[in-house]
């Protein structure tokens, strides 16, 4: 953590837009280095076009790539496209423009020619493709072009499929090696058309905003909110959400004050993270502190991340919440207050989410579904509603309309943060009072997820660890009762290692968008307890790293 971690960011943290740009058009990357090479993480590609792995021609065979994907898949629907707020995506849609357009696919961008963020580009698909079956060749999909809340200089593209939600690794292995075969052959196979010469009339407008926000009724309790008078103040943390929330507050007639309504692709008004980056990370104390300072003003703060596909929740008695803690509040009261949810349906959470919410999922009488991370896991069950909330540590979850059907299936920020102040409204508690709760029912959970740098090298040693690398049988003096490196929820590889005891647990994983690997760690036997779990799983990840 560093000593500046938490503090305004200055001049010299800021990024020179200028040659951020102009580095993904002067900038060609080589096939033949490896970060270089199109490489999707568990949402996307990403990169900069200052290290030459996020530059024009990236974008342009990517997006031929996916246009060859959904030939072979036999989508012929219309593609919804959006961008968030980062300098790199509005040059990265204009490329992905030429490539559509020139491929002849019908492309549904923003009628305002603004910000679109993730959870609205789902909702867009599945609106569309609500009628349609599951074989209809007229499905829609889309691109959002994002790298969600990494760093200014980054530049990230995803592919939706037809289902809404990210796609699996499949489709984006099968779209990565294309790419970079069309890189590798000087994008010879590549059909583009000029963006000074497209015909504007050739391309739909849609409007991802009055869709999104108009809809809202139909998974929150708008009334609720608004008789309880509940003040919020929603922070975008300049991110694709800002307008969305203005919209919120005036159709909706909520005391709804957005804090921050600018928009800087420098950031320059946000805190530094653990790190001195600028990061957009809503579940970040450090990149949260200005926020936080305001916690006094509002009954409800909310931040999201820059594609709105994560939320922040500060309160007045706790200030920000955990995730984890909003996560578990978040399952127990909506599985207490959707009566028309199937009663089957699971409680959908990714393994490095906490244990209380396996507690509250055992309370409930509910199945819990534990998949490795990434949101990709959740999308069919969201979809035919096996699944009734799907949910990640890092902040990112969704979950069904009040009537049991899908909303969207990927994550999204706004509906948690409008769920945040529905709580309030409707139990007369916050959040983090509802989470005090509950630990005096389950046990008081000790948590934290700690990043540390890894190269591209430890990162893959660190995804191929299996459990007969941990010799040891106890940790933190409790016997070992799990070495899991596939998910029990789905037997899907999990890309790391998780040890478990009776009270405790910890995972290793390398970081799928930064050259970073995580460590997470819990105890319900406090925080003296986790700072053993944490100081013997670092000796494991050193040995596995050969440190």
């Amino acid at each position: 953590m560093s000593s500046r971690a938490g503090l305004p960011a200055e001049e010299s943290d800021l990024i020179d837009v200028d040659e951020l740009i102009a580095a993904y058009y002067d900038r060609v990357p080589n096939p033949d280095v490896a970060s270089e090479r199109v490489v999707f993480g568990t949402s996307g590609h990403r990169g900069s076009s200052l290290t030459k792995s996020f530059n024009e021609n990236h974008i342009l065979a990517t997006t031929q790539a996916i246009v060859d994907y959904r030939a072979a898949q036999g989508i012929t629907g219309p593609l919804f496209l959006g961008r968030d707020t980062h300098a790199l995506s509005l040059p990265a849609e204009r490329s992905a423009i030429e490539v559509l357009l020139a491929n002849g696919v019908d492309v549904r961008v923003d009628a305002r020619d603004s910000w679109v963020p993730t959870p609205a580009l789902s909702h867009a698909i599945l609106t569309y493709n609500r009628d349609r079956a599951a074989d209809d060749p007229g499905r829609a999909d889309g691109i959002v072009v994002t790298p969600s809340h990494n760093p200014p200089r980054d530049g990230g593209f995803k592919y939706n499929p037809p289902h809404g939600g990210p796609a699996d690794t499949d489709a984006t292995g099968w779209i990565a090696d294309r790419a970079n075969q069309l890189i590798a052959g000087g994008l010879t196979e590549v059909r583009r058309e000029r963006f000074a010469d497209v015909d504007w009339d050739a391309i739909t407008g849609y409007d991802f905003r009055d869709a999104y926000v108009r809809d809202l009724p139909s998974i929150i309790d708008i009334e609720a909110i608004r008789r309880a008078g509940v003040r919020i103040g929603a922070d975008p943390l300049g991110g694709a959400s800002v307008e969305y929330w203005s919209l919120i507050a005036e159709m909706h007639d909520l005391d709804l004050t957005v804090v921050n309504p600018e928009v800087d692709p420098t950031w320059r008004f946000m805190t530094l993270d653990w790190d001195e980056k600028i990061r957009m990370d809503p579940s970040s104390p450090s990149a949260m502190a200005s926020l936080v300072a305001k916690k006094g003003d509002y009954d409800i703060l909310t931040g999201n991340d820059a594609d709105a596909d994560r939320h922040g929740i500060v309160t007045p008695d706790a200030g920000l919440m955990n995730p984890n803690h909003f996560l578990a509040v978040a399952i127990d009261y909506l599985f207490s207050h959707r009566e028309h949810w199937p009663r089957d349906a699971a409680v959908g959470k990714t393994l490095v989410s906490s244990m209380i919410i396996d507690r509250v999922a055992e309370s409930l009488g509910r199945r819990l579904l534990e998949v490795p991370v990434g949101f990709k896991w959740f999308v069919p069950g969201l979809l035919d509603g096996s699944v009734a909330f799907g949910g990640e540590e890092s902040a990112g979850a969704s979950f069904l309309r009040h009537d049991g059907s899908v909303w969207s299936t990927d994550k999204d920020g706004i509906l948690l943060c409008l769920l945040a102040a529905e709580i309030l409204a409707v139990t007369g508690k916050t959040p983090s009072q509802r989470y005090a709760e509950l630990e005096d029912a389950f046990g008081a959970s000790a948590y934290q997820r700690v990043d540390a740098p890894a190269t591209p090298e430890q990162k893959a040693t660190l995804g191929k660890l299996a459990p007969e690398s941990v010799t040891a049988t106890t940790l933190a003096g409790e016997d070992i009762i799990a070495k899991l490196s596939h998910a029990p929820g789905n037997g899907a590889a999990i890309g790391g290692l998780k040890v478990q005891t009776p009270h405790a647990w910890f995972a290793a994983r390398p970081s799928g968008t930064e050259d970073v690997y995580k460590l997470y760690a819990e105890s319900l036997r406090g925080p003296e307890h986790l700072a053993e779990v944490q100081a013997e799983a670092r000796a494991v990840v050193s040995a596995a790293l050969g440190d």
